[in-house]
């Protein structure tokens, strides 16, 4: 995570599950055919996800058959033909295209215009399951459904409140911002049901004095909620401030309606039900109001804590709505900060990856010359429902892991099962692979620690963190094999050739090019 005005950025800077996904790219085990010849699907379906994931990198595009209890391998011109004539079959409402948030910019966009030129806004994608609350209530409320901070605003904040997040494990970049924050003297509030000790004891060991020096308590103030308790915590923290007469009036005034409705519901509050929600004492939540209606530059940070509650979108608009007392968006050290842990959640969407269809839509389709669908898509959840239902034919995955990613396990695995054509363009191996359609194709691609090296020279992707702001990502390992990808020109990869199967019906010429999903 970087954003502008951050200064540069360490090489020792990464989370927990960042190292993992590296490491896992970078490892010396290879998935060939022979793997897959001697282990029969039913056989993986009973291994742990775990022991899967570990099996190594994915080398060979791979196909299973109707009927078939192995995956084989298949050549990557008679895999594209293969879906296409799946995807001719089926109605443009038939098809899902599902991605995850690993993917680069120019994947996503490239892979939602295939979905879009193939008539359909079905897009589910890993923010469906983590921040979609966070978009839903942000777009409802300031406009856009970003954050509106950049990680420069972090250092010049006076107050960082940091509700169902652990920075310590999961942003680390962010967490050195909180440690410079709070040495330049901002204040730190902490609102979660489990003490982080990134927060409450911070020893940061990328410096000498994080290792031999004492910790850093970076939290003035640590509320430890109940689970679900946010929202009452926001309201009592909102009433307060009107009661104290610690609004921004000309800020709010100007810049925002429904001011009295929302006063009159302050009206109502019952400090009984907001102890029995919170778990908190009303001296911890006037401290925590105080700290609010004595800074002049406050940002507040959350994750997923926050946003996979039942009522995770009223939630979030509360803490919208304590922002927008005091008046902290649109300046300096100020505003509303959804951190998103995947690599590129915020750059897929801004991309398009979208079940609704973005407000750009029509404006690609008359340049492009394609008409562009306007019915609302599936989300996950919608996705599943139409899959179990019977009213999927095709679904696609651009890399991360469905099956286990969604809600309900076993309903999610059914689904993918009932499905005519499966496909996972994925670096390892996981659960989706093992609960295949009647015909699944498992595609390898690069990952974005290796070299893309083309006629043109060496390529690079882009990604956008939960700042707004892009980054170059290029990748510098060797790719794990040369048939990971169909640009390869190598004489050891598999040879590109005529289709062979009796479903493709289409042209059989050679793909020159594909995106690679990074």
């Amino acid at each position: 995570m970087a954003g502008a005005g951050s200064g540069a950025r360490s090489h020792t800077e990464f989370c927990e599950n960042g190292a993992k996904a590296v490491a896992e790219e970078a490892t010396l085990r290879r998935v060939t055919p022979e793997f897959f010849a001697a282990h029969p699907i039913s056989e993986l379906a009973e291994r742990s996800d775990h022991w899967l994931g570990q099996q190594g990198r994915l080398t060979t595009p791979m196909v299973r058959r109707p009927g078939s209890d192995h995956y084989e391998p298949i050549y990557w011109d008679e895999a594209f033909a293969l879906t296409a004539a799946h995807l001719r079959e089926a109605e443009p409402d038939e098809a899902v295209f599902y991605t995850s948030g690993r993917t680069s910019n120019e994947a996503a966009f490239l892979y939602q215009l295939l979905a879009r030129v193939h008539g359909t806004n079905n897009m589910p994608d890993c923010s469906n399951m983590c921040h979609e609350s966070s978009g839903v209530a942000l777009s409802g409320t300031i406009g856009i459904g970003k954050g509106s901070v950049t990680l420069g605003d972090i250092h010049r904040a006076e107050l960082l409140v940091v509700v169902g997040q652990n920075p310590g494990t999961n942003h680390p970049r962010m967490l050195s911002a909180l440690e410079e924050a709070k040495r330049r003297g901002a204040k730190i509030l902490a609102v979660n049901p489990m003490p982080e000790a990134g927060l409450i004891n911070f020893r940061n060991p990328q410096k000498p004095r994080g290792i031999v020096g004492k910790g850093t308590p970076l939290a003035d103030q640590f509320l430890q909620i109940k689970v679900g308790g946010d929202q009452a915590l926001f309201r009592a923290i909102g009433a307060l401030l009107v009661e104290w007469a610690a609004v921004d009036q000309s800020f709010v005034d100007r810049y925002t309606t429904g001011f009295e409705s929302y006063t009159a519901v302050l009206g109502t509050l019952d400090w009984a039900d907001v102890a029995a929600a919170t778990g908190l004492s009303r001296e911890e939540i006037v401290a925590a109001a105080r700290m609010f209606a004595s800074s002049d530059a406050t940002i507040v940070c959350w994750a997923m804590g926050l946003t996979q509650q039942r009522e995770s979108v009223a939630t979030i608009r509360e803490l919208v709505n304590v922002q927008l007392l005091r008046g902290m968006l649109g300046k300096p050290g100020a505003g509303l900060c959804p951190v998103r842990g995947h690599s590129n959640v915020q750059g897929d969407r801004t991309m398009g990856i979208w079940h609704e269809p973005p407000p750009w839509l029509a404006a690609a389709g008359d340049l492009l010359g394609v008409p562009m669908p306007t019915r609302l898509g599936y989300d996950t959840v919608e996705a599943l429902r139409a899959m179990r239902d019977g009213r999927v034919r095709v679904f696609m995955a651009l890399g991360g892991n469905f099956a286990a990613a969604t809600p309900d396990t076993a309903v999610s695995e059914a689904a993918l099962r009932s499905c005519a054509l499966t496909v996972h363009v994925s670096t390892k191996l996981n659960r989706s692979h093992v609960v295949p359609g009647a015909t699944s194709l498992i595609l390898p691609c690069l990952g974005r620690t290796e070299r893309d090296r083309q006629e043109s020279g060496e390529q690079f992707v882009t990604v956008e963190d939960s700042m707004s702001s892009v980054h170059a990502s290029r990748g510098r390992l060797a790719p794990a094999s040369p048939t990971c990808s169909p640009r390869s020109r190598s004489s050891a990869a598999w040879p590109a050739r005529s289709c062979r199967s009796r479903r493709c019906r289409g042209p059989r010429t050679r793909p020159t090019t594909a995106p690679s999903a990074r």
